[in-house]
């Protein structure tokens, strides 16, 4: 396949994350709305600036963790949003690995939440310690899809679906924006 038809191809892929950035953006904006705010108090959640002091207040270990993570967060957004396979998206990608492997080892200390023991959660870090290096491995050996298809699910499981988690009752993410 030549070069202009691939990258006609990426830029096809990127409409459905354009679409889901908008999403976001709009579904932000709705939650500021009146409306989305009585339906939240009858919820019994009551929105107020988040309290940073209980970021500022936890351990280094966790204001590494939070850091790494949403770095990865921003860098992956980006990643997935734009033209694969430039330097950019290269270097990008080595600071992304970096703070995916920061962020997945750095959780290997918190254990807080489950006594001093490791939770299902920790599962996921496992999974991206162990499949970073295999993606990366995947592109070294041409095999894009792998490739795409292994860093599609670090991002989803490992920062969307663990970073959601972290907003559980109890969690510090929840007494951050709830509690």
């Amino acid at each position: 396949m030549d070069r202009e038809t691939l990258s006609m191809r990426q830029q096809a892929g990127n409409g459905r994350w354009t679409l889901i950035g908008l999403a976001s953006v709009t579904a932000a904006i709705a939650l500021a709305s009146p409306q989305a705010k009585a339906v939240m108090a009858w919820m019994g959640l009551h929105p107020r600036p988040p309290r940073l002091d209980l970021i500022l207040a936890a351990s280094p270990v966790i204001q590494l963790h939070i850091a790494g993570a949403l770095t990865a967060l921003a860098i992956g957004t980006v990643l997935l949003v734009g033209i694969k396979g430039t330097r950019v998206h290269k270097t990008l990608g080595w600071v992304w690995v970096v703070a995916m492997a920061l962020t997945a080892v750095s959780s290997l200390f918190i254990r807080q939440v489950n006594h001093g023991a490791f939770s299902y959660i920790h599962l996921l870090s496992g999974w991206t310690i162990v499949a970073l290096p295999m993606a990366v491995y995947a592109v070294k050996r041409r095999k894009l899809s792998l490739h795409r298809r292994m860093m599609t699910g670090l991002f989803v499981g490992g920062l969307i679906i663990a970073g959601l988690l972290t907003f559980l009752p109890g969690r510090l993410m929840w007494g951050v924006f709830f509690a």
